[in-house]
């Protein structure tokens, strides 16, 4: 186990490297200028060579990235060009909204989706399983954004009963809470459509296994036996869906918190690219990939810890 643990960390690391390279080269290649757009195509080419030098910008590709690098080691992710602050400090006041709206939306995909898997598996081609299949065929193909504004014009313009958009701030509870819960209902029925088959799909494959059929032999339905032996064996793939999704929602908020006027991470990546604020944009994509693979990392030493198959094999 130590050993799976070693070589998952090293895994991790060399993910994280590559990831740093792909981005400082990704940003590096995007058309324009940042300082020609920060004073505008008039200004003069001694203030824009002066800026630019201010910047960074006139230094090598490996140079600016080494340096780069050495400053995220150490928590420095660079000053913004916009708002004249540190990046770690844009990114610190904007996750208290991303971060709760993702967890709000994968414990509603999770609430949603894992009973209708497991009733449409223990109803297979009945009416209801038919139903929820076409439940979710309908909600893996709407956007999220159109179903956003579909929430919105239902529900806070005909009916009034949710805000439109905006965000209150934390020191007012049910405002937030409020705010929060019609973003949290578009990212989360995609998701919930994904969850529910998936576990539908896991519960089946096992149908055919020896401990369900040993089961059903000694008198159980077929319903009973896959809730009884063959779920804890199902929720393994369940898992790791759950853990992408996280990483998955925690980027998705840049269209929907763009919806709904929302002051959180996925907003300032938006305004970043719009303003060419590189160390923003560098800073904050960094961000969602390490989120990304240390999720990741948790739900492959989840999966390891709960299958002892995995631990034999490792």
């Amino acid at each position: 186990m130590a050993n799976l643990l070693a070589r998952r960390i090293v895994g991790l690391l060399a993910t994280m490297a590559v990831a740093s390279v792909l981005v400082f080269a990704m940003i590096e290649i995007l058309p324009g200028d940042p300082a020609e757009l920060m004073l505008g195509a008039e200004a003069r080419p001694d203030t824009l060579l002066a800026l630019r030098h201010e910047m960074g910008l006139d230094r090598p590709w490996l140079v600016q990235y080494g340096d780069w690098v050495w400053g995220l080691l150490r928590g420095d992710f660079g000053l913004s060009h916009t708002y004249h602050v540190p990046v770690i400090l844009l990114i610190f006041e904007r996750l208290p909204v991303s971060l709760p709206l993702a967890i709000a939306s994968l414990l509603l995909a999770t609430i949603l989706g894992i009973p209708s898997g497991i009733l449409a598996a223990t109803r297979q081609r009945s009416w209801l399983d038919h139903a929820i299949r076409l439940k979710t065929q309908v909600l893996l193909a709407l956007p999220n954004f159109w179903l956003a504004m579909l929430l919105v014009f239902v529900f806070a313009i005909s009916l009034h009963w949710l805000p439109a958009g905006g965000f209150p701030g934390w020191h007012n509870g049910v405002g937030s809470a409020r705010a929060l819960i019609l973003p949290a209902i578009a990212l989360a029925l995609p998701q919930a459509a994904i969850v529910s088959r998936v576990m539908r799909q896991a519960l089946l494959e096992t149908v055919e296994d020896t401990y369900v059929v040993a089961a059903r032999a000694r008198g159980l339905s077929l319903g009973a036996a896959l809730v009884a032996h063959a779920l804890p064996n199902a929720f393994l793939p369940v898992l790791s869906v759950l853990g992408l999704q996280f990483s998955f929602l925690l980027a998705g908020t840049i269209i929907i918190e763009n919806v709904f006027y929302l002051p959180g991470l996925g907003r300032l990546i938006f305004q970043a690219v719009n303003q060419r604020d590189l160390p923003v944009i560098m800073g904050s994509s960094m961000v969602l990939i390490a989120s990304v693979i240390v999720v990741s990392f948790m739900v492959d030493l989840a999966a390891y810890a709960l299958d002892p198959r995995l631990r034999r094999q490792a």
